[in-house]
């Protein structure tokens, strides 16, 4: 049931011009404050970790995203030119720990570039193999999560994976998460 018409016929809505924006730049151009602008974004911290034959690869990934429960998949995001993206390429089974706050110098380890292999820089931190993936995965983190690569998409820069979620071995009872923010780990309040 409608009302009654007004006077000189329905009403017409007005046209609002479409908005403007800048236009692009060229395809790969930098974009001025991007970097900033993304490093203000919050994020938690993680360790991915790697069994490649006889070698263990661990990166610290602060772009790691759930996305759904049923069925359990998770995202990582790696810089593609990087050796944990070529292994993740080609081995599907990883494990992800979620780090917890007290574990600012392990991720400060697996950050840096020309890095020693996975054992190495887990000396003198508890960890144990994983039963699933048979990755490393250091004790301490709020979870762990072993993973199976269900699909793997470049995007820019770099290579998204895609994986189920195949098992649980461990999630803290307690504990505060390591955060990523504005280039480094800063406390929570």
């Amino acid at each position: 049931m409608t009302g009654p018409v007004p006077p000189g016929g329905p009403a017409t809505p007005t046209p609002h011009p479409p908005p403007r924006h800048p236009p692009p730049g060229p395809p790969g151009e930098p974009v001025a404050g991007l970097v900033e602008a993304l490093s203000s974004f919050a994020t938690g911290v993680t360790l991915v970790m790697v069994a490649d034959g006889r070698d263990d690869i661990g990166t610290t990934v602060s772009a790691f995203c759930p996305l759904s429960l049923s069925p359990p998949l998770v995202l990582v995001s790696l810089i593609s030119s990087s050796y944990p993206a070529e292994v993740l390429s080609r081995v599907d089974r990883f494990a992800v720990t979620v780090l917890a706050s007290g574990q600012r110098a392990l991720a400060g380890r697996f950050a840096v570039s020309g890095r020693p292999g996975a054992r190495l820089l887990l000396e003198g931190t508890e960890h144990s193999r994983g039963e699933r993936s048979g990755a490393l995965i250091p004790a301490g983190g709020l979870a762990a999560l072993e993973c199976v690569a269900s699909e793997r998409l470049p995007a820019g820069d770099h290579l998204l994976v895609i994986a189920s979620v195949v098992a649980v071995p461990y999630v803290a009872e307690s504990g505060g998460p390591l955060i990523r923010f504005g280039g480094g780990y800063p406390p929570l309040r």
